[in-house]
């Protein structure tokens, strides 16, 4: 069968830019541009669509773009951005270049922690998006041979209510959401918004004094987590999703003195095995791993046949637990192994594994 070709989309960055140059071009042009084309920071072309285009009577134009993830998985999907624009000054060719001033409005996140990419009390709009909004508007500003000063106030009507189906609560963004993007373009599955928050995660960690991060998977391994460890900050507490290498390499990379991961047996298994990156797939390969494993240990070649035959990490661990501890404690040594290797050396690693209710049956501390 062929498969389908995933579709791409844009960032929030990119529907904020071209939503700022249809209201510059809407003011300049006097008419409501139906799409506009903006430059990504690849130095590709997009068109984009304008949704809606609004004049008010202090001279500022307001357009909207509708967000488009394309196929990838994505909160901010059908989200409406917008960027309400007022020339301040118009001059002749040969004055002053023109000054781009970009803030934040309704929806927007602000900062309040350090560690980010830009310091506490900037709105969440990243670099790379405000250099798009920035060209997107001087080449209007440039095409009709304008320069001058020119507000952009980007916003997003429903962002308050979007941020709360994310982590920027945990990263000290408030308010709203963030206006993302490092190409403009929207990979589908393409996993580079989850590794950016990784990364803010525990740069913001970090920001806050903190040696020793627990890694978990999700939001329910976190809230157990959370539960298990009450007094650490909440900073502490970054989820790493399927990223196994790249969470420990992260937290090598920034100088952390110790991580937990606090996971859940099927995600346990797949650490066990050293796999990089921990998705649903090769699960009949991971329960062969671990029937190996059991058989070596407890010499019950009817135990490890049952592993085999199991459909689910979920019914293996059924066969385990209470009864063959040391299997599990095998995985849950495996897993600091693994882990070791893509952190590499200084970084104390510890491995917790939670059953699926959420109590601990292994703790590497306690080996």
């Amino acid at each position: 069968m062929k498969r389908k070709r995933l579709r791409a989309g844009f960032t929030t960055g990119t529907a904020a830019a071209a939503a700022a140059k249809g209201a510059v071009l809407a003011i300049l042009e006097d008419y409501a541009p139906a799409t506009v084309e903006v430059e990504l920071l690849t130095g590709d072309r997009i068109a984009i669509p304008i949704h809606s285009c609004r004049r008010y009577k202090d001279g500022s134009t307001a357009c909207t773009v509708i967000k488009d993830a394309g196929d990838d998985p994505d909160v901010t999907h059908g989200a409406e951005i917008g960027a309400r624009v007022r020339i301040l000054v118009s001059h002749a060719p040969g004055a002053e270049p023109s000054a781009v001033f970009i803030s934040g409005g309704e929806g927007v996140g602000r900062i309040t922690k350090p560690g980010l990419e830009l310091p506490p009390g900037e709105p969440a709009i990243n670099p790379g998006p405000r250099r798009m909004i920035t060209a997107a508007v001087t080449e209007v500003l440039s095409a009709h041979g304008k320069t001058g000063a020119t507000e952009i106030e980007v916003f997003v009507p429903k962002g308050e209510e979007i941020a709360r189906k994310t982590l920027n609560a945990r990263l000290g963004i408030l308010g709203g959401i963030s206006i993302l993007g490092t190409t403009g373009i929207v990979r589908p599955m393409s996993h580079e918004a989850f590794t950016a928050t990784i990364d803010a995660g525990l740069s913001v960690a970090r920001a806050c004094g903190l040696n020793h991060v627990v890694l978990t998977t999700g939001r329910r391994s976190e809230r157990f987590a959370q539960a298990r460890w009450p007094d650490l900050a909440q900073e502490a507490y970054v989820q790493i999703g399927d990223f196994f290498q790249e969470g420990l390499a992260r937290c090598s990379a920034k100088g952390f003195e110790a991580a937990t991961l606090a996971v859940f047996f099927g995600k346990a298994l797949k650490m066990a095995e050293g796999l990089a990156y921990t998705h649903a797939a090769r699960a009949q390969l991971t329960l062969n791993a671990l029937a190996s494993w059991a058989e070596a240990i407890t010499a019950d070649a009817a135990l490890a046949g049952k592993i085999l035959d199991a459909n689910t990490a979920r019914e293996a661990f059924g066969y385990l637990h209470p009864d063959h501890p040391d299997v599990i404690a095998e995985v849950g040594r495996r897993i600091v192994a693994a882990a070791a290797h893509f952190s590499g050396p200084g970084l104390k690693i510890q491995s917790v594994i939670f059953d699926y209710e959420g109590t601990v049956v292994f703790d590497s501390k306690n080996v």
